[in-house]
């Protein structure tokens, strides 16, 4: 493996984080923040208690689950439709850099950069209420799994793409309104029983249910079904990947 290529496409793309330290990190702090004084604060402390836990306390593993699938996304889509914009890509295709290379650089970087937002997310939260994490190590392993996956998706939404328009299409009409009605901000116990079945079909209900587990030992799905379903997603998402670079789809005209 060539670990010297993976390392300069990875410290490329963590310089472009910090390059623009106010968008990449700034902005989705502020704005989880100012979630957690409207929900958490003005209107949770109206609300009673969800499973013994209170409102605001409930939220935090939803709002760390939103904003990581969310900039997972984004960074992972933009870093390979970049180089697709501007024509280097086929520099990095014509290098001697294996397409694993490739995808270990750009969606590592991407990976990273949504573990540390979503653990900026969780200190940024216990300044408003009161945290527990009940099973910390269940709790890194679906900020590593939720992160990885993510950032592969992105990853295929980049190549996919062929416009800015296209970048935005999919998190903007797909994955935004699967986020906020997959449970981030309640549970689905307080649905009606047609919604609540419906609410079973939704992907981003597993992630959350299962990691708010790991805050609270409660959950609306079980935790080992919430890891097979991220687990299956991940391995949809490397088959695609795998399948894009065999054939070259999007990537060589």
């Amino acid at each position: 493996m060539n670990l010297l290529a993976i390392r300069a496409i990875y410290r490329f793309e963590m310089a472009r984080w910090w390059r623009t330290f106010w968008q990449s990190i700034v902005s989705p702090v502020l704005s989880t923040s100012l979630y957690f004084v409207v929900f958490g604060g003005a209107i949770g402390s109206r609300m009673e208690d969800i499973g013994g836990v209170s409102y605001g306390a409930f939220i935090v593993p939803g709002l760390i689950m939103m904003t990581m699938i969310t900039q997972a996304i984004a960074v992972g889509s933009f870093g390979i439709y970049f180089p697709k914009f501007v024509g280097t890509i086929y520099e990095l295709l014509s290098a001697p850099v294996s397409a694993m290379e490739l995808v270990v650089g750009y969606v590592g970087a991407a990976a990273t950069k949504a573990v540390a937002l979503g653990l900026l997310i969780l200190a940024t939260a216990a300044l408003f209420v009161p945290i527990e994490i009940a099973h910390p190590f269940v709790m890194a392993v679906f900020l590593v799994l939720t992160a990885v996956t993510f950032s592969l998706f992105g990853f295929i939404i980049g190549i996919w793409a062929d416009n800015f328009e296209r970048l935005q299409l999919i998190p903007m009409l797909i994955v935004m309104p699967l986020v906020f009605l997959g449970g981030a901000f309640y549970s689905i116990d307080m649905l009606p029983p047609f919604w609540q079945a419906v609410s079973h079909f939704n992907p981003v209900l597993y992630l959350v249910s299962g990691f708010r587990w790991s805050f609270y030992g409660q959950a609306d799905v079980a935790v080992g079904i919430s890891l097979v379903a991220i687990s299956a997603f991940l391995a949809a998402c490397l088959v695609a990947i795998w399948a894009i670079f065999r054939t070259g789809w999007r990537i060589k005209k």
